[in-house]
């Protein structure tokens, strides 16, 4: 997948077949509308390609919201990547991007820049300033500009459309089956493993700290059963996210305990996927309390059939 950060550098030398949006989760909705733009691409002798925006719109029209995504810039060029996407537009939402009224958008950045001869969008998708441009204008401008455009369904779970928000409400509530059901692969949060208060090993669950991009969406504060991912090598862990309010901590921390792992891998890279919610975050009036607790739990991960 070749990726484009300055529309200034691209000259298109085979049409495109494109879809636009934040694409954040790329969920089973979006999924959709990347099978539907490969076929279209393969059938037409067009090139796939994704336009999405970096950093989100949001925090441009509202900077004071504390905006987290599902995935990093990196995870979602990852995912896109694995659907096969050929081209991925990174485009900057500058304050003269969003000064683009609809039509300007469509006839100088899809047309004119893009050379795009195929547009699929998702049922919602809005775009341009003051969201003037939508599937009607982006119909009454095809004809006139030479490029079909496919508005794609979406599509539900429990009688809901899957969304990025209906995901982002799912692992609120700490129900993993649903969220990992609506993205179509299991939840994931990666960083490099990092110095912590290095407690756990005083009480046989060292744990591995790892440090989170600030961008990226955590679940609810709780207990949850994980793969974990390290040194090319795949584990059963057990992963907090909270404060530790039994010894009286205050920062937000996400470390993970490895099942039958004992090595040093600080500084090193990890990632897990959450499988399955164990329970809230607990405040217990003693480190025994903890222990048990712990030990119960790693029972638990142990029988999870994964």
């Amino acid at each position: 997948m070749k990726i484009i950060k300055n529309l200034q550098d691209y000259s298109p030398k085979t049409p495109l077949a494109l879809s636009i949006g934040m694409f954040d989760g790329v969920h089973r909705g979006h999924q959709t509308i990347i099978k539907n733009l490969n076929i279209a691409a393969q059938n037409k002798d067009l090139e796939s390609a994704i336009l999405t925006f970096w950093p989100h719109p949001r925090t441009v029209f509202s900077p004071s919201d504390d905006l987290k995504l599902l995935n990093t810039i990196e995870e979602k060029t990852y995912l896109l990547a694995k659907n096969n996407v050929q081209h991925l537009f990174l485009k900057e939402f500058d304050e003269e991007f969003r000064n683009l009224t609809g039509e300007e958008f469509v006839k100088q950045i899809l047309v004119e820049k893009l050379n795009v001869k195929h547009l699929i969008i998702g049922h919602d998708h809005t775009f341009g300033k003051n969201r003037s441009g939508d599937f009607n204008l982006l119909q009454k401008m095809s004809s006139e500009l030479g490029f079909e455009v496919v508005q794609v369904e979406a599509v539900d779970f429990q009688d809901r459309h899957i969304s990025s928000t209906q995901i982002r409400n799912a692992l609120m509530n700490a129900d993993i089956t649903a969220a990992n059901e609506m993205l179509g692969y299991h939840y994931s949060v990666s960083g490099e493993v990092v110095h912590g208060k290095k407690l756990g090993r005083t009480i046989g669950y060292p744990t591995a700290n790892i440090s989170v991009n600030p961008m990226k969406f955590l679940p609810k504060k709780g207990a949850y059963i994980v793969d974990v991912f390290v040194q090319n090598k795949q584990f059963r862990g057990m992963l907090s996210i909270g404060t530790n309010p039994t010894v009286d901590g205050k920062s937000l921390s996400t470390e993970v305990y490895i099942l039958d792992f004992n090595g040093d891998i600080y500084g090193e890279a990890i990632s897990v996927n959450f499988r399955q919610f164990l329970h809230d975050e607990i405040k217990f009036d003693g480190l025994q309390q903890l222990i048990e607790k712990l030990d119960e739990d790693k029972k638990l991960t142990e029988n999870f059939e994964f």
